[in-house]
């Protein structure tokens, strides 16, 4: 079943979209190789979608550049660009049976009459919808429908898949099952994919690359391996999870680590942007880093005693929230201490991630203001 793919690269130079005076999407700079998996991830509002749909050709370019194998694509009209979409309301045709949503587009591309039939039978095996094929849309379950929408676009064979939050109207457990079957018809189709999201574990445990917006810009592009552990800054950290965010001031830049203050809260971590003695700083922790240090532990460095306030059981763990003055602290813990208790956290120095504020100038900066002063 797997095809060869149709480019070898697809390249977004400067892609920006305005209206007015309000940016949506600005300075989109990506390189996607066929085969790639990709996800646009980031809260509402961060211009994840506005970029799926410059490329699908819904939405005109104000600024920038989209190319296929170096030929300029975003002048050409949506239907000439060979892109598949599927739509977060899935978008099926309620009066048509699911055979004929699937053999719609075929249809309206002209193919064949004698390659519909086929291609239609093999999108709906590869869905396992074959069985279905005379219901109704309303006869189907959401993920039923979902799987009707992609096998719709695998049909039609497009060089580029994207997808535009398509789980989001499903439970949990149909996400999940959803999730695994996407990831399987990218690889066995060998799809090149395109997929907004605005669920970061979704992204994780899906994409090759994912690509983290806010505010219409670009904070990080990386695999998941390198968003997960090092996030480009606290922007990103926040969203992938790093639930601890302490404002804090450094005290000391040392070989060894970043020494910060936050309040009562004295810990050495590691910076990953450039911070100065005196310097404004955010330190990240996710909550899995921080753990209950046992009463027969050795004292440490990167320890904090805070006030138990909620336990809540979550399968093979407990999530805490413990309070140290006015400052929550979100645990993962294996054990559940009791409500009221004190305990003493720790955080290993290399998973406390330190970061230089917004607004806290870099050395490079200050250097230059100086000399233009």
């Amino acid at each position: 079943m797997a095809r060869q793919a149709r480019f070898e690269t697809l390249e977004l130079r400067g892609v920006g979209r305005t209206y007015g005076s309000q940016v949506a999407l600005t300075g989109l700079d990506l390189t996607v190789r066929a085969g790639e998996f990709i996800a646009l991830l980031g809260p509402s509002g961060c211009g994840k979608s506005t970029a799926l749909n410059c490329l699908a050709g819904l939405i005109p370019l104000t600024d920038g550049q989209i190319l296929v194998d170096g030929a300029r694509v975003d002048t050409e009209p949506a239907e000439r660009r060979d892109f598949g979409m599927v739509f977060q309301n899935y978008a099926l045709f309620p009066h048509m049976s699911v055979w004929k949503n699937v053999s719609f587009g075929l249809e309206m591309h002209k193919v064949p009459r004698r390659d519909i039939t086929p291609r239609v039978e093999r999108a709906l095996d590869l869905v396992h919808l074959r069985e279905h094929a005379r219901k109704l849309p309303a006869q189907l379950s959401g993920g039923q429908q979902q799987r009707v929408a992609i096998a719709r676009v695998i049909a039609l064979e497009p060089r580029l898949v994207l997808m535009d939050e398509p789980l989001s109207n499903l439970d949990a457990k149909l996400r999940l099952e959803m999730r695994t079957e996407i990831r399987r018809l990218h690889q066995e189709l060998g799809l090149t994919t395109i997929y907004v999201t605005h669920d970061q574990e979704e992204a994780l445990s899906m994409a090759d690359r994912l690509v983290v917006l806010r505010d219409g810009r670009v904070q990080q592009v990386g695999t998941p391996e390198e968003l997960h552990d090092e996030p480009a800054n606290w922007h990103v950290a926040d969203f992938m999870g790093f639930r601890n965010l302490l404002e804090a001031t450094v005290e000391a830049v040392r070989d060894d680590g970043v020494v910060v203050a936050a309040g009562d809260i004295r810990l050495t971590g590691r910076a990953l942007e450039e911070v100065t003695a005196g310097g404004r700083a955010r330190v990240a922790i996710r909550p899995d880093d921080l753990r209950i240090a046992g009463p027969d532990e050795e004292p440490a460095e990167n320890r904090v005693r805070a006030v138990v306030r909620v336990v809540e059981y979550r399968g093979r763990e407990f999530a805490l929230e413990a309070t140290l003055g006015e400052r929550v602290l979100h645990v993962r813990s294996a054990v559940a201490p009791a409500v009221g208790e004190t305990v003493e956290l720790a955080v290993d120095p290399s998973r406390a991630l330190v970061y230089r504020d917004e607004g806290q100038p870099s050395q490079v900066e200050e250097a230059l203001a100086e000399a233009t002063a």
